[in-house]
């Protein structure tokens, strides 16, 4: 690091020219002003520390939904992501994971926030979060789990309420991980609307191409309707979806999609459903991460000592706490993890493994 020359700031490089004016330099109230202008009046106001279940004082610098943000990107739930399924378990190295997954909706539902006016900050916290709560090995993990927890295992639910709630995040970020779902109810926020469009687009996209890449289908078998009205290569499929959720709103000031280009999205996701995650092949793969996770389960179940003494204190072995703390503790392992326990703790046959997995 190089000195300026009245040695008054540090700087990262002796040939350095940057400079702002320093009566420009805003503070979160400031900045709150300046966003309350900007952003259209549905959009979601933050406002100072924010709508927190434990009161905090605000920041000086950043909004309440940027510093959601950023303790998402900072938690270690976050940071499994990169070791957990997308479509295949545990992928190759240009396969998708949940963590790029994330980023991938993070980048087009700010894409969308930006062109209506919305809080693209809240819109960003809560696409970063919005699957902390999956467990190791995809959706099979909620099939896994379900029996477990009387409320049965969904993983918007489970992150927004469990794993994410050490984090004392905003109500309205919380909000939108806990119904991004299709299957919730809608979200109380524009920018949680925004993101649960976000995550089908950005799935039913990568997902093909990840198939593609992989043998599992080719581009020639992609419905005329989808090549039609989105293209063939993710690019242009991207650029469609955002484009007909922007002219929705242009329209008719609803957070959707242009008919004729939802419908080519659901066609999409159809295709993918009978060719990409129902094929036999992927059917195999959930019935091995299935086995795995429900023994795991059992095991810690049984044993709770074994999850350390902050998570087994007042627990008895093989009782619905137990049961609920194990799940709890499974559905945080990413997939290697799982069924490296599974052979060490289970004396697991490699040969039931899920395909893929290199443990």
């Amino acid at each position: 690091m190089a000195g300026s020359a009245d040695h008054s700031v540090t700087l990262a490089h002796r040939d350095s020219h940057a400079s702002i004016t320093a009566a420009s330099i805003r503070d979160r109230s400031a900045r709150e002003e300046q966003e309350s202008e900007l952003l259209v009046p549905e959009a979601t106001r933050g406002s100072g520390a924010g709508s927190r279940a434990i009161a905090e004082e605000s920041d000086l610098y950043r909004t309440c939904f940027e510093r959601d943000r950023d303790r998402i990107l900072h938690a270690s739930a976050f940071r499994r992501l990169a070791g957990k399924t997308q479509v295949f378990v545990f992928p190759d190295d240009h396969q998708r994971t949940r963590l790029t997954h994330a980023l991938e909706v993070a980048q087009v539902a700010r894409s969308v926030s930006t062109a209506l006016g919305l809080n693209v900050a809240l819109t960003e916290a809560i696409a970063v979060g919005h699957d902390c709560g999956h467990g190791p090995g995809g959706h099979a993990s909620e099939d896994a789990l379900s029996p477990y927890v009387d409320e049965g295992y969904d993983h918007a639910v489970w992150g927004a309420d469990v794993i994410l709630t050490p984090l004392n995040l905003c109500t309205e970020t919380l909000d939108g991980i806990r119904n991004h779902s299709w299957s919730r109810p809608a979200p109380a926020t524009p920018e949680g609307e925004v993101v649960s469009w976000a995550d089908r687009i950005a799935y039913v996209c990568h997902d093909f191409e990840d198939a593609v890449a992989a043998g599992v289908v080719t581009t020639d078998m992609l419905p005329a309707m989808v090549r039609s009205r989105a293209g063939e290569t993710r690019s242009a499929q991207l650029h469609a979806f955002i484009t007909a959720m922007i002219e929705a709103a242009r329209q008719n000031g609803r957070i959707g999609m242009v008919p004729a280009v939802a419908e080519a999205l659901a066609e999409f996701r159809r295709f993918n459903y009978e060719h990409v995650y129902l094929r036999p092949a992927a059917q195999q793969q959930a019935h091995a991460v299935i086995q795995v996770l429900q023994a795991l389960v059992e095991h810690y179940a049984d044993r709770p000592h074994l999850l350390g003494a902050e998570r087994a204190a007042g627990v008895d072995a093989g009782s619905k706490a137990a049961l609920r703390v194990a799940v709890g503790y499974v559905a945080g392992m990413t997939d290697r993890y799982a069924c490296r326990q599974a052979v060490a703790l289970l004396d697991w046959d490699r040969a039931r493994l899920p395909r893929g997995i290199d443990v």
